[in-house]
């Protein structure tokens, strides 16, 4: 069989079973990751050679020399695949395979699985239900925007991760405050209606435009809640005969059809508004989700997505089909949280659901998992009381629209 080589690209430490994976099936792997994570436990058995690029700033790397390193690169080796294991990693990895022609998602579908303005843009152009949003270019256009739709608004980074960046804004003079502080990249965010209701995830496996594996879950708190409030991380994964499951599965197949994704994970996140119970969409990305959302998943359905993508990569280079198993039918569940010990006493949360604890410096981290939803639930709530009683840390959030 004909060994292939593949970078991976990723400015975070994640994709261990990817890459552990690749390896197993008969592939070369190439790592380009940050200087300052070299230390980290990489699957050093898998990994056969490992470059390194400085940060400018957290997850920002110099593209140009980016540019040059792997030209180097590919002057001595042939390059089949480049994959970003992170959602920073994925326009690098766009710009490495537009300028040296290799297969997979260019620059121009990748904005749409980036760029938080394009993916609305889009969206609403394809018949799927966004919050009101609009660029803040424009003086005219936001005060037109903020006078036709009610405070509160968000503002957004058009490229953060997760909730990085985000402020919510309740009037006029705050909104215009934020707007000048951000000074010259004010060009870099947009503006959105504020939709109060549950927040809801799907991670999703696309092989040859067709998606073959979903999974659908929901927050117990938002991941913008903790973001700026601190707490407790919960989510749960929802049966797949429920009318929420079955919706979230019809619109993100819509999505990801009229996004153009061809082939790979996606972690893609809805709400459902309070007030007219309508399934909004909020953002998507082409990766696997993060904040051990993997873990949650694997409980559930016995699907390792890391692996499983990593198959599809493979098949892919080596024109083969794939097919995914038949998922498990379980109930997960997951919780993580910052506390004051760096090695959390677990004694007090044994039950016979718990899959795992995750060893996370500083944090609490448990996977659930039983034949009952309601079982699950009993025991995200039961240990979140435990948690905020007794172990809860709180950092005050980092502004990083005034920093």
């Amino acid at each position: 069989m004909e060994e292939k080589s593949i970078v991976c690209i990723s400015c975070y430490y994640k994709g261990y079973d990817f890459m552990d994976e690749m390896k197993k099936l008969g592939n070369k792997i190439i790592l380009i990751t940050s200087e300052n994570i070299k230390e980290k436990n990489w699957p050093w058995h898998a990994i056969d050679e490992v470059f390194y690029m400085p940060e400018l700033k957290p997850s920002v790397w110099n593209l140009d020399h980016l540019i040059q390193g792997f030209s180097h690169l590919m002057q001595t080796r042939k390059i089949d695949a480049v994959v970003a294991l992170d959602d920073y990693d994925v326009e690098k990895a766009a710009l490495i395979r537009e300028t040296f022609r290799i297969p997979g998602m260019g620059q121009t579908t990748h904005r749409y699985f980036r760029d938080k303005l394009a993916m609305r843009q889009k969206a609403k152009d394809s018949g799927i239900n966004v919050p009101e949003f609009t660029p803040v270019f424009n003086n005219d256009e936001v005060n037109t925007f903020i006078e036709n739709v009610p405070a509160p608004w968000v503002l957004k980074p058009r490229s953060e991760a997760s909730a990085s960046g985000i402020k919510k804004i309740l009037n006029k003079e705050q909104l215009w405050e934020a707007l000048n502080a951000l000074g010259e990249e004010r060009h870099l965010f947009l503006l959105e209606s504020f939709k109060p209701g549950d927040v809801y995830h799907v991670d999703s496996l696309t092989f040859n435009k067709e998606v073959v594996f979903t999974s659908a879950s929901k927050y117990l708190a938002p991941p913008m809640q903790v973001s700026h409030e601190g707490g407790v991380f919960r989510t749960k994964t929802l049966g797949r005969l429920s009318e929420e499951f079955k919706a979230l599965d019809e619109v993100n197949t819509k999505l990801l059809s009229s996004f153009g994704l061809l082939n790979g994970a996606t972690h893609t996140e809805f709400i459902r508004n309070k007030e007219d119970g309508k399934w909004y969409f909020l953002e998507t990305s082409s990766r696997v989700g993060g904040a051990h959302i993997p873990d949650l998943v694997e409980a559930s359905s016995n699907i390792n997505i890391w692996r499983e993508w990593a198959k599809i990569e493979d098949a892919l280079l080596r024109a083969k089909d794939y097919t995914v198993a038949r998922p498990a039918e379980y109930y997960s569940g997951l919780i993580i949280a910052l506390i004051k010990d760096q090695h959390p006493d677990y004694g007090d949360f044994e039950c016979d659901e718990i899959v795992k604890y995750l060893p996370i410096d500083y944090h609490v981290g448990i996977v659930y998992k039983s034949e009952n939803a309601d079982v699950v639930q009993e025991r995200l709530d039961t240990a979140a009381e435990k948690i905020n009683t007794h172990m809860l840390n709180i950092l005050p959030p980092k502004d990083k629209l005034m920093s």
